[in-house]
């Protein structure tokens, strides 16, 4: 659990996952997934229907697909090159080939491709580290499961080791930096800000005389170690010796050497809050290619992009697509609203990562509350089964019988004193919500005073006390999200004409005509559209209630 010394609203589950056991695990779900056939081969183009939408894809081997509704998550395939020093070649990631097919009928359906980059390290064999003198990083005990419904891991848990970058490290990096490709010019485009390369890292912060290696093991009985923090792409050569100038890796053997990959992304603001494209309708959109890092990242936009396709694919074909009403998280829902927002509104200028800094009510979206949060919705839409459905309803009537006890279950600071809990002798009854938001009061003091809180499992105890110590804080976010709703509330038609909105510039209007937000609390989220500007829009908005659409060349003249 990362930040678990602070408080809750930023802690983070983490976790390593065995390769070979989360490959036969997912392999096995998918190939029992009812109504799910998959088919393995590469796809090369898109199918266009009489009304321009995606209706479907064109296989390599000639096949075509029908469909209502195409997702595509193309990670570094489209028109990937591999970069190791001045070497280049196309492929989608090491060993694999290049989808140039696809990027092509991109291009002829006019989306706003750019280029973007990522990179990897090396490759090890664990067998030949020498463990002895590096730092053991245990993880924690006992292993905190992602899943509510999980009681326990019992996959054994393997330790990382900490090494670092030593002065000759920085040394060779020096040496060489004009073999980089980010420095010889041979990659242009812009990799993740927050997980640079070992090359940037030293370039850029040259007062540093280390950075940190956390040596992790791929599987139980893999030998593969993923030496996180010195991801590169320089020479091959000059790998070899940056790795043996680490500690412990002196005589490492190599299984794969780091790359850098360059890759066409497709600027997200051309998606709808759906994920869908504007430019092709029926084309969903889901990770890397919308300018994302991260496998958390591209996980939360395939969830939200594979529920919408499948909404649209439910309407019948008799029926106007005008009917489709999108699956849509706010800013106050969940990170992966934050997320699309910031995606739809700001489009990526860099590899976008998700932080909890990046969420005006993160109080509100911690990990602890993700299943109150999301699951009545994931009922509403039919995304949650019933193994989970039950258990949730359980934990929710758990809890709900804990908050009405902790708020109703009151003594006098009198009868409290009895108690040996001392309080301000004000005459005020306190609750076990009052109780446990003082510092020196726990779970076992009201339990001592109130048995039959002792009945409630241990997970629906700790919820109790996170809302109680968050219980002012939220007060106070619930009324700014409440603002927050009043102007995300406010539909902005698709065919608005920002011309006919008095007193914007022509650049916040440009900046308008192509986002095209879906509301005016999008609006307001674009880099460069003013206070100014949205009070215009508002007021516009207020005034015309049936709004123009925008008019071609032909109507205008």
């Amino acid at each position: 659990m990362l930040n678990a010394s602070k408080g809750p609203a930023v802690r983070g589950p983490r976790a390593q996952a065995d390769r070979k056991l989360y490959r036969e695990a997912m392999q096995a779900e998918l190939s029992n997934y009812e109504n799910l056939d998959i088919i393995a081969c590469g796809a090369e183009d898109l199918i266009i229907d009489e009304n321009q939408c995606v209706s479907g894809v064109v296989l390599a081997d000639g096949r075509m697909l029908h469909a209502k509704a195409v997702v595509l998550t193309t990670g570094t395939f489209l028109r990937g090159i591999i970069h190791q020093g001045e070497a280049q070649y196309p492929a989608g990631r090491m060993g694999d080939e290049p989808a140039v097919g696809l990027a092509l009928a991109l291009d002829r359906l006019n989306l706003p491709l750019s280029r973007l980059k990522t990179g990897t390290p090396a490759r090890l064999d664990g067998r030949t580290i020498n463990w002895s003198i590096l730092e053991e990083q245990k993880g924690d005990d006992p292993a905190i499961p992602f899943s509510f419904m999980t009681d326990q891991i019992t996959v054994p848990q393997i330790s990382c080791y900490m090494t670092y970058t030593s002065p000759r490290t920085h040394e060779i990096i020096r040496e060489n930096i004009g073999r980089a490709p980010m420095y010889s010019g041979q990659i242009k485009s812009r990799g993740p800000r927050y997980c640079p390369s070992i090359e940037d890292k030293i370039m850029r912060f040259a007062d540093k005389d280390r950075h940190q290696i956390f040596l992790e093991s791929e599987g139980l009985d893999d030998p593969t170690v993923y030496p996180n923090g010195i991801s590169t792409s320089l020479p091959i050569d000059v790998q070899d010796q940056i790795i043996r100038s680490i500690a412990g890796l002196e005589n490492v053997k190599i299984f794969q050497y780091g790359y850098a990959i360059e890759y066409d992304f497709c600027d997200p603001r051309d998606l709808t809050p759906a994920l869908e494209s504007k430019s092709a309708p029926g084309l969903f959109l889901a990770g890397q290619i919308n300018g994302t890092t991260g496998y958390e990242e591209a996980a939360a936009q395939g969830l939200m992009a594979g529920i919408n396709a499948a909404l649209l694919a439910r309407i019948d074909s008799n029926v106007s697509r005008e009917t489709f009403e999108p699956f849509v998280l706010d800013r106050a829902e969940a990170y992966i609203g934050v997320m699309v927002d910031d995606l739809i509104t700001r489009g990526a200028p860099e590899p976008y990562r998700m932080f909890t800094s990046r969420a005006e009510y993160r109080l509100r979206l911690r990990a602890d509350n993700a299943d109150q949060r999301l699951t009545p919705k994931g009922l509403g839409i039919g995304c949650v089964r019933s193994a989970r459905q039950k258990f949730w309803e359980e934990k929710s009537k758990a809890l709900e019988r804990a908050r009405c006890l902790a708020a109703e279950l009151n003594m006098t600071p009198n009868e409290l004193l009895s108690y040996g809990l001392e309080v301000n002798r004000d005459g005020i009854r306190r609750s076990v919500f009052d109780l446990l938001r003082m510092p020196n009061v726990g779970w076992s003091d009201v339990c001592r005073i109130w048995p039959e809180l002792s009945e409630f499992a241990a997970d629906i105890v700790e919820q109790i006390q996170i809302d109680a110590v968050y219980s002012g804080y939220m007060d106070r976010q619930e009324a700014d999200i409440a603002a927050f709703r009043k102007d995300e509330d406010l539909i902005l038609p698709s065919n608005l004409d920002y011309a006919l909105v008095g007193s914007l510039s022509t650049e916040i209007r440009l900046k308008l005509q192509e986002v095209r937000p879906a509301t005016l609390g999008a609006a307001s989220r674009i880099p460069g559209v003013t206070p100014a500007a949205i009070i215009a829009l508002l007021r516009f908005v207020k005034k015309k209630p049936a709004l123009l659409p925008i008019q071609d060349d032909s109507d205008a003249a």
